[in-house]
């Protein structure tokens, strides 16, 4: 379905202003098997979304390369579907308008659109808000819509920028136990970029922690514990501190 290869992915900006350079991403390589789920999880400005964003062909590297199924990533493509933190909806399309969008851009009509995302309304459990606007639903729903519309083009890999850091505790466990039935669902490798260590430890497969800029790759955690999860287990505490020691390293070596 989708393997994805980073290759030493190292990434420069340049200051216009008086054209001095930030290393944000220093030779950046880890796999991800195919319908596997990985967390990447770092300090703030470590690159984390700037890597997600190159993965995503929306953003270009200053070297390496990352491969799906053994092709570069560099444009845009519907195999690589992209959740952002922000729900980015279109506020003048309705839930199952914005769901079909990427099937529309495809040139796929949109009575034959409608028809194939009926399966992802049902999915996210959005059957009886197809008409609404996002105005009208919650920080929750939107989100839910927003990882509808970009399964709704069958990707390969699905690429996520902390798609819950916006919302409350309570919804964001409850996205977090739905996404995994999704996953679970459809076996689509997943890429997800977080801040939260609980959050990393309930999703993933394995943890790729990484250190503060310029990014480079600190410690890859196989996450061993068997679904479904205790968020309190002490298995799950004491990866959960042994990841927190990994990030503390990295506030204090700076």
């Amino acid at each position: 379905m989708g393997r994805v290869n980073v290759k030493n992915v190292s990434r420069t900006f340049q200051k216009k202003e008086d054209g001095s350079e930030t290393e944000a991403l220093e030779n950046i390589s880890f796999d991800v098997e195919d319908g596997e789920f990985v967390c990447i999880l770092g300090p703030s400005g470590c690159g984390k979304t700037t890597l997600l964003r190159i993965a995503a062909g929306l953003e270009t590297l200053s070297s390496g390369e990352i491969l799906l199924n053994g092709e570069k990533t560099t444009d845009p493509d519907p195999k690589r579907g992209m959740v952002f933190q922000q729900y980015s909806l279109f506020p003048w399309r309705t839930v199952i308008d914005n769901i079909t969008f990427g099937l529309e851009m495809q040139g796929i009509g949109k009575k034959e659109a409608r028809k194939r995302v009926e399966k992802y309304l049902e999915l996210v459990g959005l059957e009886q808000f197809r008409k609404s606007y996002p105005h009208e639903l919650s920080g929750g729903m939107q989100q839910r819509a927003a990882i509808a519309r970009a399964l709704a083009n069958e990707p390969e890999v699905l690429l996520m920028d902390e798609p819950f850091g916006a919302l409350d505790a309570q919804t964001r466990n409850v996205l977090q136990d739905e996404l995994l039935k999704i996953w679970e669902h459809k076996h689509v490798t997943f890429l997800f970029v977080t801040h939260s260590v609980d959050e990393a430890v309930f999703l993933s497969d394995r943890i790729v922690v990484m250190s503060a800029r310029p990014g480079r790759v600190k410690e890859i955690i196989k996450v061993e514990l068997p679904r479904p999860r205790s968020r309190t287990s002490l298995e799950a505490n004491r990866l959960r501190d042994h990841v927190l020691k990994l990030l503390e390293e990295e506030r204090y070596t700076k």
